[in-house]
């Protein structure tokens, strides 16, 4: 039993490292797939957005995003003036949300970084209907604002109420355009806008011949490519990625020693049930193959429970502490498993070594 803790924890420890490891490498990873977009057109006017997306098309590149974008301001909280709560000293609301003009947006679903965690997503409105909108978490706690409050934005000069129809949870750390105030389709179209098209360009070429033609046709559209940015951040992140790996094998190969030292403190107990086996005659070869097996069994037993606990506890870790989604290696199993099978088998038959080379009493003298 003891030795079966001793294996199963120094496993658990290598295990748990290597998840870990691999769960702050995702973390730390940017996509390098058509999915995030790493050039965005700023600025493209409403008879322009047919245009520019039929030109990124013709050039065999992918449009990821278009989206409007309509600034506003908050003209009113809960009934409550603006101007009033920035006089309020008592107020607890951000004063950056009575500062701020947001840039809201339309559409009639939720995209893959957003998860509704109050209310319900409304996905559009008819004409007439009180308008509805859907709330970043991050702002509705800031404006101190839960689902059923009143707020009266100014769209450039025209007042529009609002009441809060859903909170969204927003995942800020995706590299795409997301947005604290989403509106429901059927209230914006009408309302001064700018629109926002994204792209994937995969490599300097395309990029060059984008930029060229895009400023040659639309003089008004700002490009920014992102590739420059990326490529920085990634030089940045495989450096960490490299600190990740080094801290992790130095920690694995901590795990190994401390496993190696647990199955070493049997050496005395494995000498003395040999010595007595030869002592009743048992020949060498039967205590070799009793040894291997033992140690086999045992290796096997706590190494795989080690592993099936590290997958429960680094399951815990990725949904609790980093909020990623958890996909298990398979290395713990094809690499971890039979390694430390193969390294506990070969301690225990080292303990023994001197036992089947030498007399019983030869080495109750010597190691006893």
């Amino acid at each position: 039993m003891v030795l079966i803790l001793a294996i199963g924890l120094g496993t658990f420890l290598i295990s748990t490292l290597y998840f870990t490891k691999d769960i702050l490498l995702a973390k730390t990873a940017l996509s390098g797939t058509g999915d995030s977009a790493n050039v965005i057109m700023l600025d493209v006017q409403s008879e322009q957005k047919e245009a520019v997306a039929q030109a990124i098309s013709q050039q065999d590149l992918k449009i990821v995003d278009q989206l409007s974008l309509v600034t506003m301001r908050m003209h009113s909280i809960k009934g409550k003036l603006v101007n009033d709560i920035r006089q309020d000293t008592t107020s607890t609301i951000n004063r950056w949300v009575l500062n701020h003009e947001f840039r809201t947006t339309y559409r009639d679903s939720l995209i893959a970084s957003e998860e509704i965690v109050a209310g319900e997503w409304t996905p559009s409105l008819a004409g007439g209907e009180p308008v509805v909108i859907s709330v970043s978490d991050d702002l509705a706690e800031n404006a101190e604002v839960v689902v059923g409050d009143q707020i009266v934005f100014n769209v450039q000069g025209v007042l529009m109420e609002t009441t809060v129809g859903s909170i969204r949870k927003v995942d800020w750390a995706r590299m795409q355009m997301n947005f604290t105030i989403v509106f429901p389709k059927g209230v914006l179209e009408d309302a001064p806008q700018f629109h926002v098209i994204t792209s994937f360009v995969p490599d300097d070429s395309s990029s060059a011949m984008l930029q060229r033609d895009l400023v040659k046709k639309f003089p008004n559209v700002s490009v920014i490519d992102l590739r420059q940015m990326y490529t920085v951040v990634e030089d940045i992140l495989d450096k960490v990625s490299w600190v990740i790996n080094f801290m992790a094998f130095f920690s694995i190969l901590t795990g190994i020693i401390v496993l190696i030292g647990s199955v070493r403190t049997s050496k005395y107990q494995r000498i003395r049930e040999s010595v007595l086996l030869r002592t009743m005659g048992a020949t060498s070869k039967q205590i070799l193959k009793i040894t291997a097996l033992e140690y086999l069994y045992l290796g096997v037993l706590g190494s795989l429970v080690g592993i099936l606990l590290s997958l429960v506890g680094s399951q815990l870790l990725a949904t609790l502490l980093f909020e990623e989604p958890f996909l298990p290696s398979g290395v713990p199993f094809l690499l971890f498993l039979p390694g430390i099978t193969l390294l506990v088998l070969l301690i225990g038959l080292s303990n023994i070594r001197s036992v089947l080379k030498s007399p019983p009493l030869e080495v109750l003298r010597k190691e006893i």
